[in-house]
């Protein structure tokens, strides 16, 4: 089972999420770790290459950055509620600047 890496705040940015939020990311995210695919997602390339948005439809929309196309690790580079129809600016931009630095820090673990 591969890992979790959580970059920045988006683990905190998770435990501050309702209890039913918390507990369904978690269990998709096992899926991942398992080698499966979530219940419900998308590709992101606007964030980066193998970029995931794993969507939580709870009273409001949840959304997770990952990846988990290296061998190592599962990296979440962000997490947020989605307040609109399209991802904010600033949550793209985030994930742009996440996605930037877990490269650079793979680069030094291979």
């Amino acid at each position: 089972m591969k890992p979790i890496i959580w970059l920045g705040d988006s683990i905190d940015r998770l435990r501050n999420s309702p209890v039913d939020v918390r507990s369904e990311a978690g269990h998709q995210l096992l899926s991942v770790q398992n080698g499966d695919v979530p219940a419900d997602f998308r590709p992101m390339p606007d964030v980066g290459p193998g970029v995931i948005e794993l969507r939580l439809h709870f009273r409001n929309e949840y959304r997770i950055f990952y990846v988990a196309r290296f061998a190592e690790a599962i990296y979440v580079l962000h997490c947020f509620i989605k307040k609109g129809r399209t991802t904010q600016q600033g949550d793209l931009d985030l994930g742009r600047k996440r996605y930037a630095a877990m490269l650079e820090t793979r680069k030094g673990r291979i």
